[in-house]
């Protein structure tokens, strides 16, 4: 456990820095997560998941960027915004049976940036909890899937960018999959982990969209501190990248402890406040389902009126 909260430490205090400028969707400073990321996943000896042998997969903006956009943009630091960048690694499965089949690891690299205009003195949106979280806990997996037990199954891990401004990095890894989308058994999106939810008991993470397919039920069994979204009026289902899959047919779900805290989208979403003991713990009690799910020939399932219709994502703001 020692050895995982050190490496939790790290990447959040890496990620989550003044010096990283709140990592701003398609900026230089997400391009720097991504790069922190590929490196990691380099590291690993892991196999790289973009174009031409590469661990990133660079997409562009739409030129112009649609006016809703533009207008929601003009409260940040003006700052050239051309293309977005995912960060993406393949742990190859070792059972020839099962190497075809892939679990899907993912969470959004990217936040708000700088504001044109500081709030109560501090401009930078760090984004501590949305989604440096998420993003820790991705890279913390690899690690422990890279180093640890082979799994059968075939595991993708991907850092999309972007996803603050509508999903561009999600839908950038929909159009040059590394894998047959076909091939996804199931996605978990990691998004704001870092400080415990009151609304579920201590120790507790939950699934977005949980009663719409099997998978959530399912790792509750093999011992994920899992139970359903207490928010739905929230809509969160439909609110991180897992939703832009799940259109598509992949059983995509996100894990999450979001307890509706005010520094939502503020510059006050800062390390200090992170409840690393949560995150560190929250991280390591879904190693051991996902390891399970990693070797199980177990596909889930969508229930009935589960998934949802197939349409272009729509922005997220």
């Amino acid at each position: 456990m020692a050895s995982l909260d050190r490496e939790v430490h790290a990447d959040m205090f890496f990620l989550a820095d003044d010096a990283l400028h709140g990592r701003g969707s398609a900026t230089r400073d997400e391009h720097l997560a991504a790069l922190f990321a590929a490196s990691q996943f380099q590291s690993l000896g892991l196999e790289p998941g973009g174009p031409a042998g590469s661990f990133l997969q660079k997409s562009p903006l739409p030129d112009p960027l649609p006016e809703r956009l533009q207008h929601h943009l003009a409260k940040f630091e003006d700052t050239s915004r051309k293309e977005t960048w995912n960060a993406i690694a393949i742990l190859r499965g070792s059972d020839p049976n099962l190497k075809n089949e892939v679990i899907l690891l993912t969470a959004h690299l990217d936040h708000l940036g700088v504001a044109a205009t500081p709030i109560n003195g501090d401009a930078i949106y760090n984004g501590a909890d949305d989604d440096a979280s998420g993003t820790t806990a991705v890279l913390t997996l690899a690690h422990l899937l890279a180093t640890g037990h082979h799994p059968r199954r075939t595991v993708v891990f991907a850092l999309f960018g972007s996803e603050e401004i509508g999903g561009f990095g999600a839908r950038a890894f929909l159009a040059n999959p590394p894998t047959p989308l076909t091939n996804i058994v199931a996605n978990l999106e990691f998004e704001m982990i870092g400080r415990p939810d009151p609304a579920v008991p201590a120790g507790t993470l939950w699934l977005t969209g949980y009663e719409r397919s099997t998978l959530g039920p399912e790792l509750a069994k093999h011992g994920a501190h899992l139970v359903n979204d207490p928010h739905p009026k929230e809509q969160f289902f439909q609110r991180s990248d897992n939703i832009a899959l799940a259109r598509q047919g992949v059983i995509a779900h996100t894990v999450s402890s979001f307890g509706l805290h005010t520094d939502y989208h503020q510059p006050t979403d800062e390390l200090g406040t992170i409840d690393f003991t949560h995150m560190t713990n929250a991280i390591a009690s879904i190693v051991a389902p996902i390891h399970w799910l990693t070797d199980t020939d177990w596909k889930p399932t969508w229930n009935p009126g589960g998934r949802p219709e197939a349409h272009p994502p729509t922005s997220q703001q």
